[in-house]
């Protein structure tokens, strides 16, 4: 017992830095945030606190920005992750299967994963320029007219989706593979003995069996669109694209916090998006749960 005793508090004095880095730089602001969306008159220098209340959440709710940013962000959220999962099966597929350059087509598809977003936005901000980008010159050897990607309000949320799917499809793509890799061969065997296409061999056996890894996926990229900011923020030069088209819920606290030093409603907002998430994630759970007893 005294020697388990000492290990731990070795390993305690191993990982007290670390502990005191996060702490102080993660933990305390986290609460320190969560309890700044309850004052309703403080003094920002002083840090005194005069009066806290319920105010900041009502009036957040109340915001027809934050209930604008709030649509974009579900919109936004139902029809990328969905729709990055299918694609990156779909080609995972294909990569697992027996093609020439497997490897290459490996690395091409998580190469946008490890580019820097900066970089990212600032390619599709070029290529989707009404006059000089790559996408309108493609369309005029076709014949057809420009598309205003950019400045056209309805095309903000559809650009901003085909973005997600393309930045995120590598990362996809390589642990849906990693899964594939525990579908045992002899059941694809057994399925082709019983006259099971393709499809249904696919349908049947290999998504039931990397069903983890989709829901892996489906959790994480669903809480990553959740947070969709930087690629916003870069290709509608620092705005929230046209009539606010593109306004997401951190789009909204970063705009109430950095250019209307509006702190508590920030921490507010902040603090509803972490119960959306939240919740959305127990629900998510509690689906799985509710399929893996059927």
């Amino acid at each position: 017992m005294k020697r388990i005793k000492n290990k731990n508090i070795q390993a305690l004095f191993y990982l007290l830095p670390s502990l005191l880095i996060i702490s102080v730089f993660q933990i305390y602001p986290i609460i320190k945030s969560f309890l700044m969306g309850f004052y309703t008159k403080f003094d920002y220098l002083s840090g005194n606190v005069e009066k806290m209340g319920l105010d900041n959440f009502a009036f957040v709710l109340k915001d027809p920005e934050f209930l604008l940013a709030l649509k974009n962000t579900f919109v936004f959220a139902i029809f990328s992750v969905p729709l990055g999962i299918i694609f990156a099966l779909v080609f995972a597929l294909i990569l697992d299967s027996n093609i020439k350059f497997k490897k290459f087509f490996r690395s091409v598809y998580f190469l946008p994963f490890v580019t820097s977003t900066t970089a990212i936005a600032i390619m599709w901000k070029w290529m989707l320029n009404k006059d000089y980008g790559l996408i309108n010159a493609l369309l005029a050897v076709l014949g057809m007219p420009k598309i205003a990607w950019l400045t056209d309000p309805n095309m903000t949320i559809p650009m901003l989706i085909v973005l997600s799917i393309w930045k995120g499809l590598g990362y996809k793509i390589i642990i849906i593979l990693a899964g594939l890799q525990n579908v045992d061969k002899r059941y694809i065997s057994a399925g082709k003995i019983d006259g099971a296409n393709n499809i249904k061999r696919i349908f049947n056996i290999t998504i039931p069996i990397i069903r983890p890894v989709l829901i892996f996926l489906f959790i994480t990229s669903l809480i990553g669109s959740f947070k969709l900011f930087d690629e916003i923020y870069i290709m509608y030069q620092q705005k929230p694209g046209p009539l606010r088209s593109g306004l997401t819920i951190v789009y909204y606290i970063f705009d109430k916090f950095y250019r209307h030093w509006e702190f508590a409603t920030a921490a507010a907002a902040a603090f509803i998006l972490f119960i959306i998430i939240l919740a959305v994630t127990l629900i998510q759970f509690l689906i799985i749960k509710a399929m893996d007893r059927d």
